[in-house]
This record gives C-alpha cells, structure tokens and sequence, in this order.
C-alpha cells in the first residue's frame, strides 16, 4: 500500500500510464532552502554558541521559548526551540537529520572557526572530500553542525564528490592563518 506521499508525487503520462515527477524531471513550482529549525534544551546556551561560533546573530526572541538567529539579510537561517533540560539527545546511527552545513567564504575564514571550535575544546572532525574542507561537530546538545569551504576551484579541488573523503591534518588548516 502506498503512503499518501508516494499517491501525490504519482501523476499519469499521456498513454494513461503512471509516470512519477522525478522521473519526468518537471515540477511546477521550485524551492529552496530558508532554515533550519533546531530543537534545543537550553536557548541561552545555544544562542551564546550559534553567536560565537558560526557567527550568527539574534534576530527575534519569543519569549524562552524560541529564537531566530542569521549572518545575513534574512530574518532566520536557524531557529531555536527549547524544549527542556530533559529532553533526549538525538539518536546515533537512526533517521534524522544528520548535520547542518555553514559555508565558510574564505579558507582563512574556514581556519579562523576551526582555532575558535577547537580552542574552546570542541571536538572536531576535519575532513578533505576534495570539493570542500569539511569540519563537523556537535552544538551543546548533540545537533550536528558542519562549518565547509568550497574547494571546487582549487589546484587540488574536484568538480564532483566521487564520495571521497581524505585527512585534513590541522597543520593544513591552520596554516591560511599565517598567510
């Protein structure tokens, strides 16, 4: 049996056969992404993080219960629920999200939030995929963060992921800061 999402994205071809939108490649409206919307169990502590480590600032507040946060023109890229001390954390290894990307403009800018995070005792995973510098961590409460930088039109840089993914030693990194 089919759930009500799979009968809506089903539509018929002109032969009266089934003919699926992705599979014909044609929509007729598009979107794009305008946030993220991030369950947390103390807003004080995870705008204080957000603001310091991926530079975002406070837009609105509703009360302790929620807030909006950007590094730019629009109102939100990330909005903050609290939702309690007692929350549970994610789950490891199910369904879900798995991370929310930040990009980093410059790769100076990339090794400045790489010193911040780990400075602070972040734990850090650094990784090269060749079409990105890639560091991936946890905010307080277990959300997964990326902070990236585009790498594509680099010497060494990929046009496509291929699903590689290499070492990035922190003496690479950190090495745009004395440029």
């Amino acid at each position: 049996m089919r759930t009500a999402w799979e009968m809506s994205s089903v539509r018929l071809d002109s032969s009266g056969g089934s003919l699926s939108q992705r599979e014909s490649g044609r929509h007729m409206y598009t979107t794009k992404i305008g946030h993220a919307h991030l369950k947390v169990r103390d807003l004080d502590r995870s705008i204080v993080f957000y603001t310091r480590f991926l530079a975002l600032r406070e837009t609105e507040r509703v009360a302790n219960h929620y807030a909006f946060l950007t590094s730019g023109d629009l109102h939100h890229e990330i909005a903050l629920q609290q939702v309690g001390p007692d929350a549970p954390a994610p789950p490891q290894g199910g369904t879900g999200l798995y991370h929310v990307a930040f990009e980093a403009p410059t790769r100076r800018a990339f090794a400045e939030a790489y010193a911040a995070l780990t400075q602070a005792g972040i734990s850090v995973a650094p990784v090269d995929h060749r079409i990105s510098w890639a560091m991936y961590f946890d905010d307080p409460d277990g959300n997964g963060l990326e902070i990236y930088w585009d790498t594509r039109a680099e010497p060494d840089g990929a046009t496509l992921w291929h699903g590689v993914n290499r070492p990035l030693p922190s003496a690479d990194i950190l090495a745009a800061l004395e440029a």
